[in-house]
């Protein structure tokens, strides 16, 4: 009876299991999550260190990048530091405390990313749609103002998971089958009923996503119709290019996320590694892609790097 006392100490830690079955192969997976990390962090530091010095890039596009890369960091940075001390020095206690902060902070930032994948799709719309008064819609102000909404509506959303979990009673050293503490993996563990948190997690997901989806759907709609009025092939070419480097990263986040977190809440026939590998995919992919993508796919920006590396 004593192993199933009840307790909220914050002196009861949490045990993050890493990857449940795939204990023996820690090391080995280690590799790939610190090789991926290192090259997010290198790109999305690269990007604002270079957004920062040129003069030129001090606009509204870029503006939104640097957002992007700052969400980048900050959601692998929530996970992946912490994986590897379980990977490699097998330090899998975190306190409740602890536990709740890193949830906080993870679904917070990848709801603030969500909202700037938004803002940028708008930003694509003006840009095609209307661009003669694109400089006047889009200021830099009105960017940063932007931004700030998004950060808002990511706090008042994510806010009420922790505080509803601090709420919960807990078994004598819980054990969390995850690398992280992810919300549903952490109300599983409670021996108190978690339907309120259950009920409003999955709702801040889907309708949060939802709503942004739709906004992306709408613009992206409106930037179609737009393109096809252009007679001009070569134009219209032209103008669903710089739309490209978007659409990829999209796919990319949503993909994984919508992937992630379907399986950890009714993918209970899928294999728990698979499910926890692909969580973890989703901190660390993109991250890494985003900078690369952007990189690649703007030549304004491409030519910034090329000059910085080649005076290196």
């Amino acid at each position: 009876m004593a192993a199933f006392n009840l307790t909220t100490s914050d002196t009861s830690p949490f045990i993050l299991m890493g990857i449940p079955g795939l204990e023996a192969a820690h090391i080995w997976i280690s590799i790939p999550f610190s090789i991926f990390y290192i090259i997010g962090l290198f790109g999305n530091f690269m990007l604002l260190f270079i957004v920062g010095k040129e003069q030129t890039l001090h606009r509204p596009m870029y503006l939104l990048l640097c957002m992007l890369a700052l969400t980048d960091i900050g959601t692998s940075t929530s996970v992946v530091p912490k994986a590897l001390c379980i990977f490699w020095f097998n330090l899998k206690g975190i306190t409740v405390g602890g536990c709740l902060t890193q949830m906080f902070f993870l679904h917070s930032v990848s709801i603030m990313q969500s909202a700037v994948l938004v803002t940028m799709a708008f930003d694509r719309y003006v840009a095609i749609c209307t661009p003669l008064r694109y400089a006047t819609i889009l200021t830099n102000a009105r960017i940063v103002k932007l931004g700030l909404v998004g950060l808002i509506r990511a706090v008042l959303f994510i806010l009420p998971l922790p505080l509803l979990l601090s709420r919960q009673p807990f078994c004598d050293n819980p054990i969390i089958p995850h690398t992280y503490c992810e919300h549903i993996a952490v109300a599983k563990i409670s021996c108190g009923d978690t339907l309120v948190n259950r009920t409003y997690g999955l709702v801040v997901a889907f309708v949060v996503i939802g709503l942004d989806l739709t906004l992306v759907a709408l613009s992206y709609s409106l930037i179609i119709r737009a393109v096809l009025r252009i007679s001009s092939k070569k134009s219209c070419l032209k103008a669903l290019n710089t739309c490209t480097a978007h659409i990829c990263v999209m796919m990319t986040s949503f993909t994984l996320f919508f992937f992630s977190t379907l399986t950890h809440r009714f993918g209970q026939s899928i294999t728990p590694h698979v499910h926890i590998i692909l969580a973890n995919l989703f901190f660390l992919i993109p991250p890494m892609l985003n900078p690369i993508i952007y990189g690649v796919k703007t030549k304004e920006l491409r030519d910034k790097v090329v000059k910085y590396i080649c005076r290196s």
